[in-house]
């Protein structure tokens, strides 16, 4: 039997040998110069060829196979359009912008949606406008993806559309996210924001807020985390007490206190660092209690607690 070369199975009748040439080109000695056939798959009329040629191409980034691939972002088949904003993020190639762009307005929300997922780890300056832009969308995911754009390009003049989004938008997942885009914001007049989203009917974001607050060092916010450490989900204070220990909130010490007998190990480990990150030795009795926590970990921490808290003179 005479093996087919890859170069015939690529033109074969069968869309299935097609397929699985697709997959061995780029492990292929045959060929000197594989784009040219990657590029005629992308365009294959089976959406089982394409898809395997838009997962293989990322490891080609020729100016042409840009421009071949981007517009399979309109691909009839869902799964070749995802596989291509897929590739083209991996890619990460700035080359691609220019291709991109005209795909961020797309009248076609999906293909915005991954038009925008594409560009944003290139934080591409010309892709600011349309994301901008694209935050109003009516569609959550898109709103998402464009929240995602701006937060990677940090541009002060995002902050404005950035707050709003966090405060008001319907969905939580856009808000929580718009959220986390703040965390490259030095302005204080985005913590009335932050404390104002801690009341979040939504945990995740509450528990977004309470991380940025920390993240971004804005002592404004202790009293509101303060409040947190009694949010119904233990999860929030988690991170409520993370961000107090960094911001070394001396107004937290009670509160962290009691959560050293919370019956989950997390919170407690979580409330041992921050006492000892902020450093108050009205801390030490109740550490001295958790030496003999259940817990191996937060015995462990309670030590290095209570001797960083002495090493430090206990102020």
């Amino acid at each position: 039997m005479i093996a087919t070369s890859i170069h015939e199975r690529l033109k074969s009748d069968d869309p299935a040998v097609r397929r699985i040439a697709v997959i061995d080109l780029p492990y292929t000695e045959e060929e000197d110069d594989i784009v040219p056939l990657m590029i005629t798959a992308l365009s294959d009329p089976d959406a089982t060829v394409r898809l395997e040629a838009a997962k293989a191409i990322e490891g080609y980034e020729e100016p042409e196979v840009l421009e071949a691939l981007v517009p399979l972002l309109k691909d009839s088949d869902d799964e070749v359009r995802k596989a291509t904003a897929l590739t083209l993020a991996e890619l990460k190639e700035t080359a691609s912008a220019p291709y991109l762009l005209p795909y961020l307005s797309d009248s076609d929300a999906q293909v915005k949606i991954y038009a925008l997922h594409a560009i944003k780890a290139l934080r591409s300056e010309d892709a600011f406008e349309p994301a901008l832009k694209a935050i109003t969308d009516e569609n959550a995911g898109v709103r998402r993806e464009a929240i995602g754009v701006l937060g990677y390009l940090k541009k002060p003049e995002a902050i404005g559309v950035l707050t709003n989004a966090a405060a008001n938008d319907v969905d939580a997942e856009v808000r929580r996210i718009a959220i986390g885009a703040l965390g490259y914001s030095s302005e204080v007049s985005i913590q009335p924001t932050l404390s104002r989203v801690l009341s979040d009917p939504v945990w995740q974001v509450r528990e977004e807020a309470a991380t940025t607050i920390g993240k971004l060092g804005l002592s404004h916010g202790i009293p509101d985390l303060v409040k947190v450490m009694d949010d119904e989900f233990w999860q929030v204070r988690v991170k409520a007490a993370r961000s107090l220990g960094k911001l070394k909130a001396k107004p937290a010490v009670p509160a962290l206190c009691e959560a050293l007998v919370h019956p989950i190990s997390n919170l407690r480990k979580e409330a041992v660092i921050a006492l000892g990150e902020i450093g108050d030795d009205r801390a030490i009795p109740h550490l001295e209690l958790s030496l003999t926590d259940a817990d191996s970990d937060v015995r462990k921490l309670s030590k290095l607690a209570m001797a960083s808290i002495r090493l430090n003179g206990g102020a």
